[in-house]
């Protein structure tokens, strides 16, 4: 196991910046998530760690030794790629030894090390086929078996679950998860999927323009986001957005939106700052007494919950109900928050907090 430093990290590419003094530790055995939409500086950050990039400012480390120059063969990483790169006229027992062969490996040792991340993958059966023999879950299995006999201090996955279809990316989901659990390898991964970091990560590290927006466990995330994009980035459905004001401990918005705020008499003076209100779609209540009124659009029956989407307050609202529902497009439903579950926030987009 080993800790990976990234302290003010820079890149540029000509005179545009991509990445903006970016630091982050990741601890010995942490499974570390970087999230973000496309173009935000992830897999860049992601690069650079591997050595397929070159640092413009700061420095990256890796079990204390500093890799700026270090190619990256000799950083003793491997790379998980979202196209799986596996040679396609080789046998799955090639693929996985290739990196073994090139370091002169004795046969007997390379056969024990395949072996070994065969049986943890469950591949044993599949070691005399060609990857086009394949499906895309078990090609990815090998691209991980392929990086596990290299036994590295690191491990690095970028996006690869991404070519998967829906069904296989939750088992796929799992099986790295539950892999990772038992090597206790360092591990960086790069998605933009938020529900792939909120299930898989440690800690979670959202970015956004080559900035690091906010780092920590899923749940702090969750909770208590710094700003609105990060609450509005974790979580799915995403979390509902009113534009309003807060007056004598109420926030309120257009469309008869009254909601009580306990948190502004803490908030002090500051409450008067919010110029927005976030509100979870599991914590909005369905609530015909005291619940505020709003013309139901679309309806999502699972079977396990139900979406509702409404307009509320002039902005399209989501409701996540776990019971079952008579709702019907152009209905009108009451709804009301939960109080505890307000989020306010400030005009430039940061969370108000007492």
């Amino acid at each position: 196991m080993s800790q990976v430093s990234i302290r003010h990290v820079a890149k540029s590419f000509g005179s545009t910046r991509v990445i903006h003094d970016a630091s982050v530790e990741v601890d010995d055995g942490e499974f570390l998530i970087l999230v973000g939409p496309s173009g935000c500086g992830k897999t860049t950050l992601l690069r650079m760690l591997a050595g397929l990039e070159d640092i413009t400012a700061g420095e990256i480390a890796i079990d204390g030794h500093v890799v700026n120059t270090v190619p990256s063969k000799d950083r003793d990483i491997a790379m998980v790629f979202q196209n799986y790169a596996l040679y396609p006229h080789m046998s799955v027992r090639s693929n996985m030894g290739f990196a073994l062969d090139l370091r002169r490996t004795p046969k007997a040792e390379i056969d024990a090390q395949v072996n070994r991340a065969a049986d943890i993958l469950g591949l044993g059966a599949l070691l005399h086929r060609k990857p086009r023999e394949l499906s895309g879950g078990q090609r990815q299995r090998v691209a991980m078996g392929r990086a596990i006999v290299r036994n590295p201090k690191v491990f690095l996955f970028d996006e690869p679950l991404s070519n998967l279809d829906a069904k296989l990316r939750v088992s796929m989901r799992a099986e790295i998860k539950s892999l990772q659990q038992r090597l206790r390898t360092t591990t960086v991964y790069v998605t933009h999927d938020q529900v792939e970091a909120m299930t898989m990560a440690d800690r979670i590290v959202v970015m956004r323009d080559g900035h690091i927006e906010q780092a920590g466990p899923p749940l702090a995330l969750y909770d208590e986001p710094v700003n609105r994009f990060v609450a509005g980035f974790i979580g799915s459905p995403a979390m509902n957005f009113l534009e309003g004001r807060v007056e004598a401990g109420h926030f309120v918005a257009a469309g008869g939106v009254r909601w009580p705020v306990p948190q502004a008499e803490a908030l002090g003076t500051r409450g008067h700052e919010a110029t927005a209100c976030g509100i979870r779609p599991e914590h909005l209540v369905i609530d015909d007494a005291q619940g505020t009124p709003g013309p139901v659009q679309v309806v999502e029956p699972t079977g396990s919950e139900t979406t509702l989407m409404l307009r509320l307050g002039g902005c399209d609202v989501t409701c996540l109900v776990r019971d079952r529902v008579r709702i019907r497009p152009g209905d009108t439903v009451r709804v009301r928050p939960q109080p505890q579950r307000l989020h306010l926030f400030d005009a430039q987009g940061r969370r108000l907090q007492a």
